[in-house]
């Protein structure tokens, strides 16, 4: 019965962890086509919110087997309470980011999360660095080592291909009419929901990872792959979440940092799209407020780099460099406190 208890409470805390990345990241998704005057709030939110929850139940499990292979514990009870405090450290910092407007990465709390809890758990060497698998002979991407790549490289290629996009069309569009915004504002429907299909996918398929290796620690099932249930349950709560919305962040990342006009946000949003879209075929889980800030960046200093709101930036990378390691020292310590009262009940 105890155990059964637990068990819920790492269920709970995956789905509080849904709610608030879709309070995060989701807000990201619908932050531009908000600030060019495309749609507006209501119209966004429900458009991001229904095409993620059918990224949720279509978008495959490629991620999702990458989150959980981070961990090296067998399954077991000693992995519940690992999971519960790495749940527990990473929705007590989104929420306080969230409050605060940061823009932070609800993949790089998780990550973190995960982390310190296995490390106080189990030890450093029960976290699948992946260190082996890319000085081996197969020279391959594995473990920690994978997530790192895609989340560090996944705003630098969204800067780089957001830029690229703007020179591009700024080209092809120099003696376009004005009438040209409108057939932007209305290419951005199509591409914010490719978008937010595809965010749905990546980062619903962390949590829903995390379910599954739940549920088999706990011996409530003995198979691997993802229940339909919980991809339905977890779908509905990032609906929620993004309905909510994460207002400071959408004011952050759609007037703070550039004026974003019709074009800055459709360069903006493909380049996401895009870009998210082969992190879900490679199985990377990868960072949407990232990628997101990253375009938003990079198609603003291809205008003119003097607009550009460069102290957002760097409140930004601030945020994402101390994300990992404070989620990362919070899980270590929620999860001796419930070690220290396992062992006591």
């Amino acid at each position: 019965m105890f155990w059964d208890m637990i068990v819920l409470l790492v269920l709970a805390a995956a789905f509080v962890f849904l709610l608030t990345d879709g309070l995060h990241d989701a807000s990201s998704v619908v932050a531009t086509i908000i600030a060019c005057g495309a749609a507006t709030p209501v119209q966004a939110i429900l458009l991001a919110a229904g095409s993620g929850l059918v990224g949720v139940l279509f978008g495959g499990s490629a991620v999702a087997h990458t989150i959980v292979n981070l961990i090296d514990v067998p399954a077991g009870r000693s992995l519940l309470d690992i999971l519960l405090a790495a749940l527990m450290a990473a929705v007590s910092w989104n929420l306080l980011t969230w409050r605060l407007g940061l823009p932070s990465s609800s993949t790089h709390a998780l990550i973190g999360g995960l982390i310190g809890a296995v490390w106080a758990s189990a030890g450093f060497e029960h976290v699948a660095w992946g260190v082996s698998a890319l000085v081996g002979d197969g020279h391959r991407l594995d473990g920690v080592v994978k997530v790192f790549v895609g989340l560090i490289i996944s705003p630098l290629i969204g800067f780089i291909a957001a830029g690229l996009l703007q020179w591009v069309m700024e080209f092809f569009l120099r003696n376009s009419s004005y009438s040209v915004n409108c057939w932007l504002k209305r290419g951005q429907w199509v591409v914010a929901a490719v978008l937010a299909f595809n965010h749905g996918s990546n980062d619903t398929q962390k949590v829903l990872g995390l379910v599954s290796l739940t549920l088999l620690a706990a011996n409530w099932t003995d198979q691997e792959q993802i229940p339909l249930w919980s991809q339905v349950v977890g779908g509905l709560i990032m609906f929620a979440g993004t309905i909510f919305g994460g207002w400071s962040i959408i004011k952050t990342l759609g007037r703070k940092i550039f004026r974003l006009r019709p074009l800055h946000s459709f360069d903006s949003l493909v380049s996401s799209g895009g870009s998210l879209l082969i992190a879900n075929i490679l199985g990377a889980p990868i960072s949407t407020t990232h990628l997101v800030a990253g375009t938003v960046i990079g198609v603003g200093a291809a205008g003119d780099y003097r607009m550009v709101n460069w102290q957002i930036g760097r409140e930004m990378v601030l945020a994402w460099l101390i994300t990992i390691p404070a989620s990362a020292l919070m899980a270590a310590l929620i999860q001796q406190l419930l070690s220290m009262f396992i062992n006591w009940a």
